[in-house]
């Protein structure tokens, strides 16, 4: 069976930088929790960040690429630099995604770590850019395809097709 590394806010656990959950309410998540196909995990809870803990950003409208090349830092709004536990975090779900055999991981769009399809500018000013963050970019790196949450019925069909390909589920 395909198993998908999916982020625990995703999953309706309480774990983001605020407290709270972003719980993707999805019949296809719904029954792949229901067939023990989720991984779930938060990079930034396994990496050490309490929760509730403050907003952080990739500095610079820089990428995940440029944090694991230590281009650029991921800094809190309180200018804390906390670069090493979002990489730490991104290594961790990896490390998960890997022992678990995950092809396929669906993520928390926006985060810094987590985000696949938009981040935030690093200016705390609510603006995005279309890049990934740092777990996405590691993931996708290790040849896990990457999915947000707004890309739900693109990955039922990629588990599909894999599905078919290599003849189970």
């Amino acid at each position: 069976m395909l198993k998908i590394l999916v982020s625990a806010c995703l999953a309706g656990f309480p774990v983001r930088y605020n407290g709270t959950a972003k719980t993707a309410r999805d019949a296809w998540l719904a029954s792949w929790r229901e067939e023990g196909r989720l991984v779930i995990v938060c990079p930034e809870v396994a990496a050490g960040f309490p929760t509730p803990r403050p907003p952080a950003e990739i500095q610079l409208r820089g990428t995940g690429a440029d944090v694991l090349n230590h281009r650029v830092s991921i800094d809190d709004n309180t200018g804390a630099d906390v670069t090493a536990l979002f990489i730490a975090g991104a290594r961790h779900a990896l490390e998960r995604a890997q022992a678990e055999d995950c092809r396929f991981a669906l993520l928390a769009d926006g985060s810094p770590s987590c985000g696949s399809t938009f981040i935030y500018d690093g200016e705390f000013s609510g603006t995005r850019h279309a890049a990934a963050g740092v777990t996405a970019t590691l993931l996708q790196q290790h040849g896990i395809r990457v999915f947000a949450e707004s890309q739900i019925a693109e990955l039922a069909a990629a588990i599909a097709l894999e599905s078919n390909r290599i003849g189970n589920g």
